[in-house]
């Protein structure tokens, strides 16, 4: 848990092993480090989406983005999907603005579930 002066703790709280999440508090460029430590180490221990649950947390600035960004980026390479769940307003705001709506997948909780489709532009080979 990371201590924010003056304002609660960032916390990251596995609620199903390698599976789910919440993260709660304000995630800036004084918690990022901590967080993505503790979803780093999640994702390892798990298979398949991990569940971020996101009503609780609050996203300030590039770095609370950037280590969304970042944790979505890792668990593709690891083979899983980041999911987020229970978007706040001002982060939908935030995805929206910055485009990322249209990368980053969106749970059940979620008034707009959007989960990026990828098109197979390969076109078949001719004798």
């Amino acid at each position: 848990m990371v201590m924010n002066a003056g304002r609660q703790p960032v916390g990251v709280t596995e609620t199903c092993a390698g599976q789910e999440v919440t993260v709660a508090g304000r995630l800036d460029v004084t918690s990022v480090d901590e967080v993505r430590l503790a979803l780093h180490d999640i994702l390892g221990r798990g298979v398949g989406d991990l569940l971020v649950h996101l009503a609780q947390a609050e996203i300030h600035d590039a770095a609370g983005l950037g280590v969304i960004v970042g944790i979505h980026h890792h668990a593709r390479r690891m083979g899983r999907r980041l999911v987020l769940v229970d978007v706040s307003p001002r982060l939908d705001r935030l995805l929206h603005a910055s485009r990322l709506h249209l990368v980053l997948v969106r749970g059940p909780g979620n008034d707009a579930v959007a989960a990026p489709q990828v098109t197979d532009t390969s076109r078949p080979l001719t004798s």
